[in-house]
């Protein structure tokens, strides 16, 4: 099993967006322990489905490898600055079985 830090994904995800050459700025802002992330596009009239696009480009370049999922919910655009809330998600497993002959129980799990 491959030891996940997200801090790390983070970096590198940030890292990807950040040389990308249509995008001016990205950084990662916490507001009230939920992750804003703020792209600033080179232009002007930056296409909100063009941003989306980099951004699930650069999320699967951090996720590579690891057993991550990602979410982004647009917020608002001011001027050329995109604000979304952007999360990466550890999967939640079944560690044990809860003998309750679940569909999904661990003893079903090939190994």
């Amino acid at each position: 099993m491959i030891l996940m830090n997200l801090a790390t994904i983070w970096d590198v995800f940030l890292t990807v967006l950040n040389k990308n050459c249509a995008i001016s700025q990205c950084h990662k802002k916490d507001v009230a322990g939920i992750p804003f992330l703020y792209v600033t596009s080179r232009s002007t009239e930056g296409q909100h489905e063009f941003v989306n696009h980099l951004i699930k480009l650069a999320s699967a370049e951090a996720m590579k490898g690891k057993r991550l999922t990602s979410e982004t919910i647009f917020v608002r655009k001011e001027h050329n600055v995109f604000v979304y809330r952007h999360r990466f998600y550890v999967p939640q497993e079944k560690m044990f079985c809860c003998g309750n002959i679940c569909v999904d129980c661990i003893r079903f799990r090939e190994r």
